[in-house]
């Protein structure tokens, strides 16, 4: 692990009202990794099913150094809020989310092509 991903491992939103512990990888949830075709030979790759307590900007901030891409968080009106990187970067992503222990191989589906 890069110096630089050490800094930004702190993805959890902490809520000092809540009476939730905070857990180490999210339980249960699937994570969806799916591409889309724009124009000619681009493509959009968007994350779905990351849950709440993570903070979504951070996430994307970090990936975008680690895979020389760009990335956002937007508002999807099915899936809520839905990060999208530029180019086809699932191998990355499902990789980046084992690696750092977000979720586990079996939580992450991959779609597309």
């Amino acid at each position: 692990m890069s110096k630089k991903l050490a800094i930004f491992i702190n993805f959890v939103v902490l809520d000092p009202f809540s009476d939730n512990a905070v857990s180490g990888s999210s339980q249960g949830g699937v994570i969806h990794i799916r591409i889309q075709q724009r124009n000619g030979r681009k493509t959009l790759t968007t994350v779905q099913g990351i849950k709440d307590e993570f903070d979504l900007k951070k996430i994307v901030k970090v990936c975008k150094k680690e895979f020389a891409c760009n990335g956002t968080v937007v508002e999807h009106p099915e899936y809520g809020e839905v990060i999208q990187f530029q180019g086809d970067q699932r191998q990355n992503i499902n990789d980046f989310l084992i690696k750092i222990g977000l979720a586990k191989t079996e939580q992450i589906k991959v779609h597309g092509f």
